[in-house]
C-alpha cells in the first residue's frame, strides 16, 4: 500500500513537472500542427477527389484521417513521421537532466524505491501521451464530422480507436528509447542525438538497406525469366526487412487498420488473385492482419523499457 501511494506521488510529480515545462508548450504546438495540416490535407484532398469522382464512398470518414493533397501528407503520414519527434522530446533528459541539476541525488535519498523513479516517469509521460493522441485524433474527427456532416458508422470509430491507441503504442516505443539514451548517456545532448540519429536510420535507412539488400540476392533487372520469378521472393525480402523499422510496422499497421480495402499486407501473385473476391474487411480481418505489428510494437517497448529499467537500477548515484 505505501508503495504504490509513493508510486502515485511521484507520477503526479512527473506530470505536474512536465506541464509546467516549457516542453510542454512545444509539445502542444507540434500536436496541434499535426492536426491542424491533417485537416486541411484531408478537407482539400477529399474535396478534389470528389469532384473528380476519383473516391469510394465508402468509409468516407476514416478518409479524414488518410487523405493527402498536394504536398501535405495525411494526419496517419504526420504521426507516422513525427511520432517518435514527440516521444524523444518527452524523454530524451528524463535522467540525465536531473542528475545534472542535482535533483536525482536528494531523490534517491528519500526513504522510496529507487524502481518507482524510473516508473513513475515513463508512465507519467505515456499519459500525457495518450490525452494528446485522443485528443488530436478526436477533434479530428469532431471538426471533420461537424465541417462535412458525416457520421461515422460504429465500425469506423472503432477503426479509429484502435488507431489512436496503436499511435500512443508507437510513440509510447520512441519514448522508452529516449528514456534508456537518458540513463545511458550523461548529457542531454548526446541522448537527443543518439534518438534522433535512430529515429533517422529507421525512417530514411532501413528502406534503402532493404531494397539493396533485396535487389543483390532476388535481382529483379531485365526481362529475361529469372527476373520475372524473382520478383516475389524480392517483395517478400524487402518487406520482411523493412519491418524490423518501428516506423514501417506502424505505417503498414495504420494503412490496413484505416483502409478497410487494404486486403493484405504481403505481396500478391496472381495465381492467388483468381478467383478472389473484391470487397472491404471486416474490423476483425483487419485486426488479425496488423495483429503481428501490434505485439512487435509492445514487445519492442517493453524491451527499450526494461533496457532503461535495468540500466538505472545498476547505476551508482550517490547522495549529496
Amino acid at each position: 500500500m505505501m508503495r504504490a501511494n509513493v508510486r502515485k506521488v511521484l507520477f503526479q510529480k512527473e506530470t505536474s513537472d512536465f506541464i509546467n515545462s516549457k516542453k510542454m508548450i512545444l509539445f502542444e504546438v507540434l500536436f496541434f500542427l499535426i492536426t491542424i495540416s491533417g485537416l486541411y490535407a484531408a478537407m482539400s484532398g477529399i474535396k478534389d477527389a470528389l469532384d473528380a469522382q476519383t473516391i469510394s464512398q465508402d468509409f468516407l470518414f476514416l478518409k479524414l484521417f488518410t487523405t493527402s493533397a498536394n504536398s501535405i501528407p495525411s494526419y496517419t503520414s504526420l504521426v507516422a513521421l513525427m511520432g517518435p519527434f514527440l516521444g524523444i522530446l518527452m524523454g530524451f533528459d528524463a535522467v540525465n537532466s536531473e542528475r545534472s541539476e542535482g535533483t536525482l541525488n536528494r531523490l534517491v535519498s528519500q526513504p522510496i524505491y529507487r524502481d518507482n523513479i524510473i516508473i513513475s516517469k515513463f508512465e507519467a509521460n505515456l499519459f500525457i501521451v495518450g490525452c494528446m493522441v485522443m485528443a488530436s485524433g478526436l477533434f479530428t474527427g469532431a471538426f471533420g464530422l461537424l465541417t462535412t456532416g458525416l457520421i461515422p458508422s460504429v465500425e469506423e470509430v472503432a477503426r479509429l480507436l484502435l488507431y489512436l491507441a496503436f499511435c500512443i503504442i508507437y510513440i509510447g516505443f520512441w519514448l522508452a528509447v529516449a528514456i534508456l539514451f537518458s540513463t545511458v548517456c550523461k548529457h542531454a545532448a548526446t541522448s537527443a542525438l543518439s534518438c534522433i540519429a535512430l529515429w533517422l536510420f529507421c525512417a530514411i535507412f532501413v528502406s534503402l538497406l532493404a531494397g539493396i539488400i533485396a535487389d543483390a540476392i532476388y535481382p529483379v533487372s531485365g526481362n529475361d525469366m529469372m527476373a520475372a520469378m524473382n520478383q516475389l521472393g524480392n517483395a517478400t525480402l524487402n518487406a520482411g526487412i523493412n519491418r524490423i523499422s518501428p516506423y514501417y510496422l506502424f505505417s503498414e499497421a495504420a494503412n490496413t487498420l484505416m483502409n478497410p480495402a487494404a486486403r493484405t499486407i504481403n505481396a500478391v501473385t496472381m495465381t492467388q488473385l483468381v478467383g478472389a473476391i473484391s470487397g472491404n474487411l471486416s474490423l476483425g480481418q483487419s485486426v488479425l492482419l496488423v495483429w503481428p505489428h501490434l505485439t512487435a510494437m509492445i514487445a519492442l517497448l517493453l524491451i527499450a523499457f526494461a533496457i532503461s529499467y535495468i540500466s538505472f537500477m545498476r547505476q551508482e548515484i550517490r547522495s549529496r
